[in-house]
């Protein structure tokens, strides 16, 4: 009887100047594999020589999972059926973790096959560690609802939830909203509430600052975060 595969859940960075913050065994991993559940192939590809140049890409197996792109189970489950080894790149930061690449373990679970999950930089603990907030006790609650009403109701909501459990509360947003994200915290949440903006994590142009929304309203002019990788925190008291 043939032996199970295995999934590795590989993490990724926002630039190649950050590859620093990877260990050398994802490259050994990495060299090994033919077969990647990726988020965006082109990004995969270009990761993937990024750790060696000698990795020949045509040779590899690149199967899409992404929002609007599902993974294919089954094809996932005869891979590790046949006992193959599977590789899971989301677009930045750690798969499954505010990326895609959960389904894939699930389904490796159902067949009890290994999931070796590889160290590497994580967005959100990252900016939690930096933050200066309560590392303790947090909660990351990924996107708010979009339209401003609703958000801002969210924003008054979570921020209540943080005083009554002295809880940090973590989320993001698609980049290119950024800016209409901060105005919204600035506008619904109080002024002694601590806000932490942490942008291009690991990158050369890290962006890392907590203060009060109070302080904040007073920058809004000389913020630059459109389009750049954000993540926030929050706490109130």
């Amino acid at each position: 009887m043939k032996q199970i595969g295995k999934v590795y859940l590989i993490p990724t960075v926002l630039s190649a100047d950050a590859l620093f913050s990877l260990p050398a065994y994802i490259t050994d991993v990495a060299r090994r594999l033919k077969i990647f559940f990726v988020e965006n192939e082109r990004t995969a590809r270009r990761f993937l020589k990024s750790l060696d140049r000698d990795i020949n890409i045509d040779e590899l197996s690149l199967h899409l999972m992404h929002e609007n792109h599902p993974p294919d189970l089954a094809l996932a489950k005869k891979y590790l059926q046949e006992g193959k080894e599977i590789g899971v790149i989301s677009e930045a930061g750690c798969p499954a973790i505010a990326d895609p690449g959960n389904l894939i373990v699930q389904a490796a679970h159902e067949l009890k096959a290994s999931v070796i999950p590889m160290v590497g930089p994580n967005s959100i603990l990252l900016a939690l560690m930096a933050s200066g907030m309560n590392g303790q006790n947090f909660q990351f609650v990924g996107y708010l609802p979009i339209k401003p009403p609703a958000r801002g109701q969210a924003l008054k909501d979570l921020e209540a939830l943080s005083a009554k459990k002295q809880q940090t509360i973590i989320f993001i947003e698609t980049p290119y909203r950024n800016h209409q994200l901060i105005q919204d915290i600035v506008q619904n949440c109080k002024d002694n509430t601590r806000l932490c903006i942490a942008a291009d994590l690991t990158s050369g142009t890290e962006f890392i600052r907590t203060q009060t929304v109070k302080a904040w309203r007073q920058e809004l002019d000389k913020l630059a975060l459109h389009k750049r990788p954000a993540i926030f925190l929050i706490q109130s008291s």
